[in-house]
């Protein structure tokens, strides 16, 4: 069990990790780097990761993954109308648009995922915990008679988790968010299409 001041000690390395890799990608960034950054010596390194990088990595991508559902709340729990759908959109873009490179999803999938198996299990608890929370709104909107019939919640709910992932990804590389909006904006349309319910 760690002390307040261990913990506080702890995620400084962690934060400082996360922000090392978003500037300059993982496999440029070494345990000294990441030292520097958090003020921590080899020793305290090795004190909180005694498995070094790759427990370091674990620990970012956990850290990384609590932030992408973090930062789409209350918003994500409250799908139960048009407009709560509308205002989860707007909030998605504009915590992305804000974010650019400092993305958390982002640094989850373009890098940390691809370069540890942990991490990348990581990535797939966290996709499957946001589709889980899609779906479950589209269900309900559709129990509701809000969304039509024929519509497949899973099916849909993982295609608007896509179109986010691509979205993002997008605008990491060129600091543009219109992919994202549009691809949600068709998503929503996709949903809404044929329902006159608000």
């Amino acid at each position: 069990m760690l002390t307040a001041k261990g913990a506080a000690t702890r995620d400084r390395i962690v934060a400082a990790a996360a922000a090392e890799i978003r500037e300059r990608g993982v496999g440029a960034v070494t345990l000294d780097d990441i030292g520097r950054r958090s003020g921590t010596g080899k020793s305290q390194l090795f004190h909180y990761f005694p498995e070094g990088k790759e427990q370091l990595l674990l620990a970012v991508a956990e850290r990384e993954a609590d932030r992408v559902i973090e930062d789409q709340e209350p918003q994500l729990g409250q799908l139960t109308t048009w407009e709560a759908w509308r205002e989860w959109r707007d909030v998605v873009v504009e915590k992305y648009r804000r974010q650019g490179v400092n993305c958390p999803l982002g640094v989850l999938i373009t890098e940390i995922g691809r370069h540890t198996p942990a991490a990348q299990a990581v990535t797939g608890k966290l996709l499957a915990q946001w589709q889980r929370r899609v779906q479950a709104g589209i269900e309900e909107m559709k129990a509701a008679g809000k969304i039509r019939a024929e519509v497949d919640p899973a099916r849909a709910s993982a295609a608007l988790i896509a179109s986010i992932q691509g979205g993002v990804v997008i605008l990491m590389s060129s600091g543009s968010a219109k992919h994202l909006e549009y691809a949600l904006d068709l998503c929503l349309d996709y949903l809404h299409g044929g329902v006159t319910a608000s």
